[in-house]
């Protein structure tokens, strides 16, 4: 599943390599204590502010936004998964098998664990996804779908900078680990800056007097809403990534990058 994936990221004291460096020591330096959940939630801030200041500075760093594309592309597909499913945990392999993809950097396998992350959450919230003979998955449900797989992508790669960092944190609170909170605060924060596939829907049919096409579309992912979805792919990565505007750090002068997308 990739889980065992070391973490790539520059080391050094100047430059970006510099911010990663003081991001991973204040990770390494936290404690339970006083305030201690606060300092965990500035830490995320940091690592995602830092990760988004990468790729603005060089897109293509850790082939994340490739692997961040390529996996969005098969996600329009692979709701297929969810028709076809036995129960919850056959859906939750299908649904992960055919998103994660089989590369072996430290991106492909955040992709796998945020494939796995997405199903996982989306079984707690709609567990009708392992009843089977189901009619598939509704507008609304494909689209939180959608958007909490780019979300998790971006909280599981920095998942794996953390990790490291945390092996060197004792005593750990039971309930408070701070690998995990970090990757919660930064998946929920990322969250909000996905386009939303049922908007966009919502958005292209226009008039109110079209409001029964717009409830078509998005009662409908295996059709229109699926190529709403698909499209939006590009955009959906390169917000999440910070490579478009809006990003954690008030930044919006970044641009959109126009690599390959290809799955």
């Amino acid at each position: 599943m990739g889980t065992s994936s070391q973490w790539p990221g520059p080391g050094g004291r100047t430059g970006v390599a510099g911010e990663w460096s003081r991001a991973s020591g204040r990770v390494s330096a936290w404690r339970p204590g006083t305030d201690a959940e606060a300092r965990l939630d500035d830490i995320a801030a940091e690592h995602l502010a830092v990760l988004h200041r990468t790729l603005r500075g060089e897109p293509t760093a850790f082939g994340l936004y490739e692997a961040a594309c390529a996996a969005g592309e098969r996600l329009t597909t692979a709701v297929d998964a969810w028709a076809l499913s036995r129960n919850g945990d056959d859906f939750a392999a299908r649904f992960t098998a055919a998103v994660g993809g089989e590369g072996g950097t430290v991106a492909d396998g955040a992709v796998r664990r945020a494939a796995a992350a997405s199903a996982r959450r989306l079984l707690e919230q709609h567990p009708e996804a392992g009843t089977p003979g189901g009619n598939g998955l509704s507008g609304e449900v494909f689209c939180l779908l959608y958007r909490g797989f780019f979300a998790d992508v971006v909280a599981e790669f920095l998942r794996t900078a953390v990790a490291e960092k945390v092996k060197l944190v004792v005593p750990l609170l039971p309930a408070l680990d701070p690998e995990d909170h970090i990757a919660d605060w930064i998946a929920e924060h990322v969250l909000s800056l996905v386009p939303d596939p049922c908007g966009e829907a919502a958005q292209g049919a226009g008039a109110p007097e079209k409001a029964d096409q717009v409830a078509s579309v998005v009662g409908d992912p295996i059709g229109s809403l699926r190529l709403v979805g698909q499209a939006l792919v590009p955009r959906a990565a390169g917000r999440a990534l910070g490579l478009l505007s809006d990003g954690p750090s008030g930044d919006t002068d970044s641009t959109p990058y126009e690599g390959d997308t290809a799955a």
